[in-house]
């Protein structure tokens, strides 16, 4: 038996090729729209792709189904609740898919979604099985969160419920050898505490994933409705995406590079600006207008953040890096990058945008406190909920950072402002998009939350 995980750090993401060896049938697992890892493989393994499962209508990510379809002629597969406008496979719970010794039995898993399914694995029928494709109903630490995309108009308390039974009467009953394997690791807004481990056994998890443990069916549905990170805004047009036929990923895609008028002419058009390098580098130096959305850190995400789905993006990063980046908007749906200008470590940008050259404030905690004492600055906190049970700086305003681009209108604008997130990098990306929005004068304090609280405490 083949089973291989592709897991990219930027979405979180993982995505499962799984294959028989003795008849070359094989499926691919959740995948993402830059297919070429999947069909390599396939390739040297010696593997046939002939079908696609989504465990469910990915939100976070555009799912790579249609690009499969075109290059290997797969079918597609999701579970029986979900509705397309292109012809899939319906699976229901119980059924069992052959690759010929290999055996995939579907289990019905609602919760995150109506449509969820999990895929357990066995290396030939009537066999223990040996892993469990969980989707995001069962995470490395948490479970799946209730509160996204789904096809019908239940409540976020129905899916919750239903996620209980999934949990409790369906995942937690498999044998303890059982490997766990899911769509999404740590940092993914898809659950609140996932862990850093790609992969674990049924019998872990029932062990330490404190979502599972015996508790009501209302304790559940209370722990899991509470705390979730905020969405950004482009997961709906994600998951509405995925449920439709759309313009393929090609593989030879690239962006071109802009000169620098046109990159004068993109920010004076009010084309969003995404400058990609370092929050230390853009804060030495950017061009006026533009967002910093570091590549070193949850690029595709948080730029799905700070414009909208359809949207021209031009792009400022390190030389080499311009085409992973628009690779890794494309991921998310953004297709629409024109293109890019490099600006090296030392960031000196062409001398035809100088004049559009300026520094990014940033404060300190001290001079923070300073502020605050005489009332004299509005403090914008853009963590999410959850992280704000840790603790807070009083007089904070809470915009999470996935809502700031539609909640600007409610950012007060009579004081200088200070954003701040847990350490830094998210609240870079908050205030330049304030600036970006002609809000000001707008600074973000080094360290975030973590420095004042370090500050802050009683020994």
């Amino acid at each position: 038996m083949i089973l291989e995980q592709y897991y990219i750090e930027c979405l979180s993401h993982a995505s499962y090729l799984v294959g028989d060896e003795t008849t070359g049938r094989a499926v691919v697992v959740d995948p993402r729209r830059d297919i070429s890892d999947y069909v390599t493989d396939a390739e040297k393994f010696g593997l046939t792709i002939e079908g696609v499962i989504n465990t469910h209508f990915h939100a976070d990510f555009v799912s790579g189904h249609l690009e499969l379809v075109e290059a290997t002629g797969a079918w597609i597969g999701f579970g029986e609740a979900a509705e397309t406008d292109y012809p899939i496979r319906a699976l229901a719970g119980g059924e069992h898919l052959s690759l010929g010794e290999v055996d995939l039995e579907i289990l019905s898993t609602p919760g995150h979604t109506w449509e969820s399914i999990s895929v357990l694995v066995r290396e030939r029928a009537g066999a223990q099985p040996v892993a469990v494709l969980t989707g995001d109903s069962l995470f490395i630490g948490d479970v799946g969160r209730p509160d996204l995309a789904n096809i019908g108009h239940s409540s976020t308390g129905d899916l919750a419920q239903a996620m209980y039974h999934t949990i409790h009467d369906t995942l937690m009953r498999l044998p303890d050898s059982v490997t766990v394997m899911p769509a999404h690791g740590a940092g993914s807004s898809c659950g609140k505490n996932l862990s850093t481990e790609l992969t674990s056994t049924i019998g872990e998890q029932r062990l330490s994933n404190p979502s599972v443990q015996p508790m009501t069916e209302e304790a559940f549905v209370a722990m899991l409705t509470a705390g979730q990170p905020a969405a950004p805004a482009y997961f709906a047009s994600d998951a509405a995406m995925n449920k439709r036929v759309h313009p393929l990923l090609r593989p030879d895609h690239t962006v071109p590079e802009m000169t620098p008028p046109q990159i004068r002419t993109a920010l004076d058009a009010g084309v969003p600006v995404v400058d990609a390098r370092s929050v230390e580098d853009f804060a030495a130096g950017h061009l006026r207008g533009t967002v910093n959305v570091g590549f070193d850190g949850r690029f595709a995400e948080t730029a799905g953040m700070v414009a909208e789905v359809g949207a021209q993006i031009a792009l400022i990063t390190y030389p080499g890096e311009e085409q992973q980046a628009a690779l890794r908007l494309a991921r998310i749906g953004f297709d629409d990058a024109i293109g890019y200008l490099t600006v090296r470590g030392d960031g000196q940008f062409p001398a035809e945008l100088v004049d559009l050259v300026q520094a990014a404030p940033r404060m300190t905690v001290a001079e923070l406190d300073e502020l605050l004492a005489e009332d004299a600055v509005t403090l914008i906190d853009i963590r999410n909920p959850g992280e704000r049970e840790g603790g807070t700086i009083p007089a904070a305003v809470h915009i999470p950072l996935a809502q700031l681009r539609l909640r600007v209108h409610e950012v007060p604008t009579d004081k200088p402002i200070v954003v701040h997130c847990a350490g830094g990098w998210r609240s870079s990306v908050a205030a330049s998009l304030l600036r970006a929005n002609g809000i000001g004068p707008v600074s973000d304090l080094l360290g975030g939350y973590n420095a004042w609280a370090d500050a802050h405490a009683t020994v």
